[in-house]
């Protein structure tokens, strides 16, 4: 094990290169160095060839040598430094493509960042005949089994699932020849320690240890003692926090314009191609999303209410340039990396200054410029202050935009986009009409219809079927290859879940019908309409509200009250737009495909809840428990499982059968010792989720007619 005299033995790296005549791709600064001078296979050179490198980055060129030698490494550098490829490399030229068991383990602290990682690896390996799996909570456990079955041999993956394969015995890690432990300070801050010594444990001891990290704390070091072997320090980074290559800016509220306002100011005048924009709160998450999507700013938000699905459906979006404005929390943004990002926008400071450092660090990435832009007001000084006196940032400070100047920068985008619209575009015959418009008293208003008509629909019709790439796309220079993929995938995750909630709503029909035949009466349900978009879809009621105005071409106030459940949305329209809201049926709009029509009666509200949690629950309580966690919190039963075993630290299989129905969960367990630790996590908190644990009432039999 590690002398802890070796361990203080570190190696300040050179950084690349950054002279003029240091070797550029796509903005990214590298080495003079090439793949072709390392001892590599062929196979794994046309995997980096596959990738499209040629110069390793500073980080690749310092790691790859030394990795490939067998030595435990510490590796400290920047994010997005390409890190990946540079435990990846050494990876897949050591170990055995076809030993058909795991030899190759990565842990990361989000689903997010193991997605990335292995999609890295996926590419790299693919030559060298490595298949790679990818194990993280809130997806299938069984499409997580199966691949460990077909015979992966590169794991990547979150601490907690990673610890629940190996508690089932699904995963078996005494073949692994290297473990690498990718943004161990995060994974470690988010309360993974436990979790990672015990995989640790379930490793061979002399397996190879490759530690990247932007700090060395204390469990980082007790990391190190265990599970190192005189361990390398190679540091291509001084400093844990940088702002080279970002630009920062603030811009100062004004107390006569809502902060909303302010945002909407902002973006009109900085016009950012594409943006993460950071809220410290969910309810601003949605609020903000909101509000951009009514404003005709293509907007998706991110938070621990969306499930992994949506939340993947998300990102990959933002990714292939298909979205402008992904809005996100701390939380949910950790490990997101967006390649080619330029810029980040805080519509609000964090308190703590070093989460403003990590939220700048997702652009200005791998050499490539960036720009930070923030909202504050006078309850942000500390942060500002602490930002500037002991972080060294140089803001740009700048005057948001009143009222009018902002309406010209509006006005100014809209022709933009109208001018790039009229490229290959036949519209001459219409020319003597606009002429007519001109002339007449109410052409102004007409006009400004039409308007409204192409920038909400005309325009995302446009832009959804062509498959060019969006101006976001094509100012970060990205490459669309995989786009139609991407979204053939996305459209058929979108049908299967409108087939799901298709199936739903039937039985909740069906189950309406017998109750509405027993009372022997039927409500009339005037304009109330059924949309199939809900909280499932990442919608809350301004999103659903936005978006079906849009579609319709009507204004948002007309389509009046809206309630918004998991799986739809429930509208009493004004008589007048009820006809143009049911035409929306069939249709596609921002990736969902519409399902429109006149709401039948509901339920009394005693009988709905009858139907989701009393059918649920067995005649006799017996040793079953209720946990009030279920679908609508984003769990499937793999997830309540493994959330429950973590939070006991019990065995997974010793919960028995679970249940997951919407809002709730039900447990059979045997052995009261299992259910003494169950009812001790009532009124905690565990991955996120206020724990609501008791045991279960017996439900009371329906009586037949």
């Amino acid at each position: 094990m590690s002398d802890p005299e070796t361990m203080n033995d570190e190696h300040e790296a050179p950084e690349a290169d950054t002279t003029t005549d240091a070797p550029s791709e796509g903005g990214t600064v590298l080495t003079d160095t090439l793949f072709t001078d390392f001892e590599l296979s062929e196979a794994t050179l046309a995997g980096i060839a596959k990738k499209g490198y040629q110069h390793p980055t500073a980080v690749q060129a310092r790691v790859v040598e030394p990795a490939l030698a067998g030595g435990d490494l510490i590796v400290r550098s920047k994010t997005g430094t390409g890190k990946t490829a540079a435990f990846g490399i050494p990876m897949v030229e050591k170990l055995d493509g076809g030993a058909g068991a795991p030899q190759g383990l990565v842990l990361c602290p989000t689903r997010e960042l193991a997605l990335q990682v292995a999609d890295e690896l996926t590419a790299l390996g693919g030559e060298s005949g490595h298949e790679v799996v990818a194990i993280y909570g809130g997806a299938s456990m069984q499409k997580q089994i199966d691949g460990l079955k077909s015979g992966a041999t590169l794991v990547v993956g979150t601490p907690g699932r990673v610890l629940d394969h190996i508690r089932r015995g699904n995963l078996d890690l005494s073949g692994v020849k290297i473990r690498t432990l990718d943004e161990a300070d995060e994974m470690l801050s988010m309360g993974f320690f436990e979790e990672v010594m015990a995989i640790l444990k379930h490793t061979p001891d002399d397996a190879q240890t490759l530690l990247f990290s932007a700090t060395v704390s204390p469990d980082i070091e007790t990391i190190i003692g265990g599970f190192t072997t005189d361990p390398e320090t190679i540091l291509l980074s001084g400093d844990e926090f940088s702002v080279e290559g970002i630009e920062n800016i603030l811009y100062e509220t004004r107390e006569d314009t809502p902060k909303p306002r302010s945002l909407l100011h902002l973006v009109e005048k900085e016009n950012p191609p594409a943006a993460l924009i950071f809220c410290n709160t969910r309810d601003d998450t949605s609020m903000v999303t909101a509000m951009l999507n009514k404003h005709g700013l293509d907007a998706e938000r991110i938070n621990s209410d969306l499930s992994q699905s949506d939340r993947e459906r998300v990102m990959g979006k933002i990714k292939s340039g298909e979205l402008r404005f992904m809005v996100a929390t701390d939380l949910a943004a950790r490990g997101i990396d967006i390649s080619g990002l330029t810029h980040v926008i805080n519509y609000s400071l964090p308190e703590d200054p070093a989460i403003y450092m990590h939220r700048v660090g997702r652009t200005g990435r791998i050499g490539r410029e960036g720009k930070a832009i923030s909202l504050f007001s006078g309850r942000d000084l500390h942060t500002l202050k602490a930002l500037t006196d002991q972080y060294g940032v140089d803001f740009d400070r700048r005057d948001l935009p009143d009222a009018e100047e902002a309406r010209k920068h509006w006005a100014e985008r809209h022709i933009a986009e109208l001018q790039e619209g009229m490229d290959g575009s036949v519209f001459e015959a219409y020319l003597p009409l606009a002429r007519e418009l001109m002339e007449r008293p109410d052409g102004l208003h007409l006009i400004a219809f039409a308007l409204k008509a192409y920038f909400s629909v005309g325009r995302r019709a446009q832009r959804v079927p062509s498959g060019k790439p969006t101006r976001a796309a094509r100012e970060r220079g990205d490459d669309d290859r995989g786009r139609g993929r991407r979204e053939r995938g996305d459209r058929d995750r979108d049908r299967g879940r409108d087939r799901d909630r298709g199936r739903d709503r039937d039985r909740d029909r069906d189950r309406g019908r017998g109750r509405d035949r027993d009372r022997g009466r039927r409500d009339e349900p005037g304009n109330r309409v059924y949309v199939g978009l809900g909280e499932e879809s990442g919608l809350d009621e301004g999103a659903v509200r936005a978006l079906l105005a849009a579609a319709a071409s009507l204004e948002p106030e007309s389509l009046g009250s809206i309630d918004v459940t998991p799986r739809a949305s429930f509208l009493e329209p004004e008589e007048s737009v009820l006809e143009a809201l049911l035409a929306l049926d069939g249709t596609e709009q921002e990736g969902h495909t519409l399902k429109v029509e006149r709401a039948r009666s509901k339920p009394p509200r005693g009988e709905r809840r009858e139907r989701d949690d009393d059918r649920s629950e067995s005649e006799e309580p017996g040793n079953r428990v209720y946990v009030g966690l279920g679908e609508e919190s984003g769990l499937d039963e793999d997830a309540v499982r493994s959330l429950l075993a973590e939070a006991t630290s019990l065995e997974a299989g010793k919960l028995g059968n679970i249940d997951v129905t919407a809002r709730a969960s039900f447990l059979h367990v045997e052995a009261d010792e299992v259910l003494e630790a169950l009812l001790a996590l009532d009124g905690t908190e565990h991955g996120g989720h206020a724990l609501k644990v008791e045991k279960a009432k017996a439900r009371r039999r329906r009586r037949r007619r």
